[in-house]
C-alpha cells in the first residue's frame, strides 16, 4: 500500500509536469527520466495508476488544451496545434475530429454562436 502511495503521489507530479509541457515533444523515455525508472517500467506503471497509456493520456491532454485554446483565443488552427504539441495543423485536425467528432474550426465556430448567444440574452 505504501508503495503504491508513493507511486500515485510521485506520478501525480509527473501528470503535472507532462501537462506544463504539452507543446514539447514528450517521449515514453523522456518521461521516464524524469522519475527514473526505466521506459517499460514507467509504461507499466503509468498504465496501473491511470488506466491508459502515456500516449493516450497526453493525447486526450493536448485535445483539451486545443479545446481551451479554441474557445479562448483567436489564435490560427496552426498556432493551436503547436502550441498543443501536434507536429502539424493536420495532426490536430486528425485526432481532434476522432475524439470530439468535429474539425476545429467548427468547434470553435459553435462555441462562439453559443457565446454570442448567451451574451445576447444577458439584460
Amino acid at each position: 500500500f505504501y508503495s503504491t502511495m508513493m507511486e500515485s503521489s510521485s506520478f501525480g507530479a509527473i501528470l503535472q509536469w507532462m501537462e506544463n509541457h504539452l507543446q514539447e515533444e514528450l517521449t515514453v523515455e523522456r518521461l521516464a527520466l524524469e522519475v527514473h525508472m526505466s521506459p517499460r517500467t514507467f509504461a507499466r506503471h503509468f498504465r496501473e495508476i491511470t488506466g491508459t497509456t502515456p500516449h493516450q493520456w497526453l493525447l486526450q491532454q493536448r485535445i483539451l488544451q486545443a479545446q481551451r485554446l479554441l474557445e479562448t483565443t483567436e489564435e490560427t488552427i496552426e498556432s493551436v496545434a503547436a502550441l498543443c504539441g501536434f507536429s502539424s495543423a493536420a495532426m490536430l485536425r486528425i485526432h481532434f475530429q476522432n475524439i470530439v467528432h468535429t474539425s476545429p474550426l467548427t468547434y470553435r465556430r459553435a462555441f462562439n454562436l453559443k457565446r454570442a448567444t448567451t451574451a445576447s440574452n444577458i439584460p
